[in-house]
């Protein structure tokens, strides 16, 4: 008669994932900085209060980097800074980090 394979119970348990709550984002002190918000004011002055990318108005604007701070871009340059609604500006976040992403995968 064949040997019969059993289970081991696992050494470590399983968790729950459903309940656990993520840590609340944190925005880098140099969003909170009084030059950022000086400049992000003087941009919606500026250039009004619609994304530069889609033209929604009526929503929140996030300042994006064009260059971002992680690949070099200039942290205070007007023409570095492009207003963005949240849906554009994640769009544009994570297409520039899969590009860093697989760029640093390279050899």
């Amino acid at each position: 008669m064949p040997a019969r394979l059993t289970c081991i119970a696992p050494i470590l348990p399983s968790v729950d994932t459903r309940i656990a709550i993520p840590p609340p984002k944190r925005a880098d002190a140099f969003y909170l900085s009084k030059p950022w918000r000086d400049l992000m004011r003087r941009l919606i002055e500026k250039r009004g209060r619609s994304c530069e990318k889609c033209g929604r108005t009526g929503t929140r604007l996030f300042g994006d980097h064009v260059h971002e701070l992680k690949d070099g871009g200039a942290p205070l340059d007007p023409s570095n800074v492009q207003l963005l609604c949240g849906s554009c500006h994640t769009t544009k976040t994570a297409r520039a980090r899969a590009i860093r992403t697989a760029t640093a995968e390279r050899p």
